[in-house]
């Protein structure tokens, strides 16, 4: 059992290390060699959990997608309707992205033109903010002249850019910037204008960052 406990960490001592290169350098200049000696691993233990480079790259997307399913699910538990979820996920994800280097490895990956990727981090999220704005839109929460595709479009890339400028300047997404971005986004968004306050606070509800 201990070995296998040896195991189990020495993976995870990987995963991180290679978020942390690839988070940083990309995929196309990280190296196993930079990895192992980032984990403090040595090449053979390396290869022994990961054949190759693409294969540690999928495996940081696969858990930074899980990442964001997780946070997506605990905001479910604790925002009402599908513009809150959406508003306090979206605020959770950049802020987390800031502050995890899996995460904002798996954006940097989703995004990369030097491989092949599915985009794993990048199809979730867009599809997770589309479901939520057509739930919004079917319970009547969506200003009568916001399209769906529209909503969606905006949403993702405005999250992707504050993710992506987070790897450059850490402190750059900050809870506040986050705020006046929603405050001028769900005015044009919400069916109820008057309700973008509360909205905002909600999203903004226990994700604090100094900046």
């Amino acid at each position: 059992m201990a070995k296998q406990d040896r195991a189990v960490r020495t993976r995870q001592i990987l995963i991180r290390a290679a978020a942390e290169v690839f988070a940083a350098d990309g995929y196309a200049l990280a190296s196993l060699s930079m990895i192992s000696k980032r984990a403090g691993v040595s090449p053979g233990a390396l290869h022994f959990h990961f054949a190759s480079k693409d294969d540690l790259a999928r495996e940081v997307e696969s858990e930074a997608t899980d990442s964001g399913r997780q946070l997506a699910e605990g905001c479910r538990g604790t925002a009402g309707s599908a513009l809150q979820v959406l508003v306090r996920t979206a605020f959770g994800l950049v802020l987390a992205a800031a502050d995890d280097p899996v995460l904002r490895a798996g954006l940097k990956l989703s995004g990369d033109p030097s491989r092949k990727s599915d985009a794993e981090l990048l199809n979730w999220w867009r599809g997770l903010v589309r479901e939520l704005v057509v739930q919004a839109r079917d319970a009547g929460e969506l200003a009568q002249d916001v399209s769906a595709d529209d909503a969606t479009t905006t949403i993702v890339a405005a999250t992707v850019g504050f993710a992506v400028i987070a790897m450059a300047e850490a402190e750059w997404p900050s809870a506040e910037r986050l705020t006046r971005f929603w405050s001028l986004v769900l005015p044009w968004l919400a069916a109820a204008p008057e309700r973008v306050p509360d909205l905002v606070t909600h999203g903004a509800q226990r994700h604090h960052r100094v900046h």
